[in-house]
């Protein structure tokens, strides 16, 4: 290649879809194949048991949890902004999905998928939207609580299967008094299997095994079963009798869109869950920090997983922080080991059907009764209870309603009780202090004077946020107009204030209406054109004067003082005319 050869090639375009390879080959590294496939496999493995149970949990074929899990992780694996966040079944969404009660539904496996396909769509939304930094909002009270409560609601839920005895009382709490009511009804040799398992599994996960140890003691549950059936004769339900275990993959499924608006509100309360848990993933494996843009992100792929699910008849999927903690801590370097655990369970579905029909219901049973106890943090209850009343309150109410009602408006109420203490607490938060101008213009705080004297001139300064909720406490301290406060001037400086809402001006125009009653002047300091308009178009300028508006600039304190020396000057002027 001649010289003049090689500078063509160096500014040469590049070739359609250059871009496009450059990016996969960044997320997903060929020169890492060895980590990752060892960490994929790891968690395809372990996911396997994992996605069966949630699928019982939810109340559908177990064999929807795993396309969940199968295509969702290979979905959100294209488009999370977090290398490492592993899409797949969680116990809180697969019991709204329980409690959404799609067996009304003519059809209710594509009830099932419409409702993925929906919640995807929201997260997308969300993701695009930016929606990541209104998760701060959601209060740890309220988190803590319904964490609780989704973990107590696993184990409740799991009673008939651990124990072989399923009462049909009218919900989880009925169902557990009923149980403890006709103990001598329930199959022994199935709450001997379920009973052994949950021990299996909590000494194995101590052991270098971690994570596999709830593999190895699902197995070891299914095997002491098995020996049971063979040389007792005791029958231990097993997942094929409770569903069809079909080998391979499924075709994509026709979405039910009659069914959109019965599960309009189901899907909101699975998208939030799924923002709340995977700003929490976002946080633990996140490499590049959890802003909100990076949470943001992480909703859409999160949503790509939905969407890969849904169309593969699997049921909604989030982030789920076992999964994600443990291909991070089996060694994976890219987003390559997610792939590769969907494709060891694709295999595992395709070829090693059968031995996923003959898996113990009590050992699947025990595996969620663990996960179950391991979402009721005791160490977190105890840290909301130090913060005061207030906050173990809400986390006690939304425990309890989390526990009595369906989790799809426990999750709404939860948001609902948030807000209302976003609320409360910024509300409550706001101050007034008195600013003292001197002689050389040096400013001093102090708490403001409790009612206004004759010809007295006072600047006001309120901290902490200005909306409709905290109009009233603004206003209740305030300095008190009596019969006394002959014209004073009172100076109210709304400096970092870019949002006037009705109600504040409405507290504005009364005060200002008092002082004018007893000869005195309100005198505004504003340093938003938005402020200064809303002001303006709600007549506030043309209450109080015009001349008593002042802008503020970049320089801090100058129109505050200059408005506090031209109200000296005006409580001094008939004194002086005299």
């Amino acid at each position: 290649m001649t010289e003049k050869d090689e500078d063509a090639s160096a500014v040469s375009p590049p070739r359609p879809g250059g871009a496009l390879r450059d990016s996969l080959r960044r997320r997903f590294d060929p020169k890492t194949i060895k980590q990752d496939a060892s960490a994929g496999t790891v968690l395809g493995i372990e996911s396997i048991p994992d996605a069966l149970a949630n699928g019982i949990l939810a109340g559908v074929n177990p064999m929807a949890g795993l396309y969940s899990y199968i295509f969702g992780l290979a979905g959100g694996a294209f488009f999370t902004g977090s290398a490492f966040m592993a899409i797949g079944v969680t116990g809180a969404m697969a019991l709204v999905v329980g409690d959404t009660d799609l067996a009304r539904f003519e059809d209710p496996n594509r009830a099932m998928f419409t409702l993925t396909l929906l919640v995807g769509i929201v997260l997308i939304i969300a993701g695009i939207l930016r929606l990541g930094k209104l998760v701060r909002f959601v209060p740890t009270a309220v988190m803590t609580g319904f964490v609780a409560a989704v973990g107590i609601n696993i184990i409740l839920g799991q009673l008939s299967n651990l124990t072989g005895f399923a009462p049909n009382e009218g919900g989880r709490i009925l169902n557990t008094v009923a149980t403890f009511r006709y103990l001598f009804d329930i199959s022994l040799w199935t709450t001997v299997v379920g009973v052994i398992t949950i021990a299996l599994i909590v000494l194995l996960s101590r052991t270098r095994l971690g994570a596999l140890g709830m593999v190895v003691g699902v197995v070891l549950g299914t095997l002491i079963a098995f020996l049971l059936d063979t040389f007792l004769g005791a029958s231990v339900a097993t997942v094929s009798d409770i569903a069809d275990i079909t080998p391979g993959l499924p075709f994509i499924g026709i979405p039910d869109f009659g069914a959109i608006i019965a599960l309009s509100i189901p899907a909101l309360s699975l998208a939030f869950v799924a923002m709340i848990q995977g700003a929490a993933v976002t946080a633990s494996v996140s490499t590049h920090g959890a802003g909100p843009r990076r949470v943001s992100k992480d909703f859409i792929g999160q949503g790509a997983g939905n969407i890969a699910a849904g169309l593969f008849q699997g049921m909604p999927v989030g982030a789920t922080m076992s999964g994600s903690t443990l291909v991070t801590k089996s060694g994976a370097r890219s987003r390559t080991a997610l792939l590769i655990a969907s494709v060891v369970m694709a295999i595992a579905v395709m070829f090693f059907s059968r031995a996923v029909g003959v898996i113990a219901m009590p050992a699947l049973a025990a595996l969620l009764m663990v996960v179950g106890w391991s979402a009721v943090k005791p160490e977190k209850v105890r840290s909301v209870m130090k913060t005061g009343s207030f906050q173990t309150t809400l986390m006690a109410v939304t425990f309890v309603l989390t526990l009595i009602i369906p989790l799809q408006f426990a999750v709404l109420v939860g948001v609902g009780l948030g807000i209302m203490l976003f609320v409360a607490q910024a509300s409550n938060k706001l101050t007034v202090r008195q600013l003292n101008i001197q002689d050389d213009d040096s400013v001093r705080e102090s708490d403001p004077v409790r009612s206004l004297k004759e010809r007295e001139v006072v600047v006001l300064q309120p901290y902490g946020s200005l909306f409709f909720a905290s109009a009233p406490t603004f206003e209740n301290q305030l300095p008190k107009i009596t019969r006394a406060s002959k014209s004073c001037v009172v100076v109210v400086r709304l400096r970092g204030v870019d949002e006037v809402g009705l109600s504040l001006i409405n507290v504005l125009r009364r005060y200002a209406e008092r002082l004018m009653a007893q000869g005195g002047t309100l005198k505004l300091v504003i340093s938003s054109e938005h402020a200064l308009g809303q002001i303006d178009r709600e007549g506030i300028p043309d209450l109080i004067g015009p001349e008593n508006v002042y802008m503020g600039s970049e320089w801090l304190g100058r129109a505050t003082v200059r408005a506090y020396r031209d109200a000296l000057v005006s409580v001094q002027e008939p004194e002086d005319s005299a």
